[in-house]
């Protein structure tokens, strides 16, 4: 099924050459967009002056450094071979990498900010989740990975960013609190009357 869907997917890129330079570009320099994601995340909570939104959105950018951290060990004892080392009469448009293949750390990257941000704010969380999806859609789509790579590294980044969430929630929410009574506080929120949740 790995394989098939993967075929399916090769098939619809070759079929699509108008594709080819957005999807490579996205591929490659997507993660400038998550970064920005986090960062809107951060910006959206403060201006809410709700202290536990904050360490949300703080908890998300370290959960989505954690997953990528948790992930390389992982790949290298699966150590899967790229699609394009071991399929022939492919078409392939991603850079070649002697990095092993499962999970991707591209897609573990985008579930971890997906599922982090949902905390925050969930119209920010679904344009995240759209940018995830697409982020391994288009992995599978430069042959990069195989749809079981991409889908694994999705349920990773997600699965870090709520258990990260769940351990650190109360104490970075009390450390937040604490520094919005300091002159710190317009680093936390910007509001006058901080929520100490």
């Amino acid at each position: 099924m790995n394989h098939w869907l993967f075929e399916q997917i090769n098939a619809f890129a070759q079929a699509t050459p108008w594709l080819h330079a957005p999807a490579r570009f996205y591929a490659a320099y997507g993660v400038v967009l998550f970064g920005a994601l986090l960062v809107a995340g951060w910006w959206i909570a403060r201006r809410t002056a709700d202290v536990t939104r904050v360490a949300a959105a703080i908890a998300a950018g370290g959960a989505t450094l954690l997953a990528l951290a948790i992930n390389q060990p992982i790949v290298h004892a699966v150590n899967e071979a790229r699609p394009y080392t071991t399929l022939h009469h492919i078409l392939v448009l991603a850079n070649r990498s002697p990095d092993p293949s499962f999970p991707s750390d591209h897609a573990t990257m985008a579930g971890a900010v997906a599922v982090g941000l949902w905390i925050v704010n969930r119209r920010l969380a679904v344009i995240a989740a759209f940018a995830a999806v697409l982020m391994a859609f288009t992995r599978v789509y430069i042959a990069a990975h195989y749809p079981a790579d991409v889908a694994a590294g999705l349920v990773l980044g997600g699965l870090v960013a709520v258990l990260t969430w769940l351990l650190v929630r109360r104490g970075l929410a009390h450390l937040l609190g604490v520094l919005a009574g300091t002159r710190l506080r317009p680093v936390v929120v910007t509001a006058s009357h901080p929520h100490l949740s």
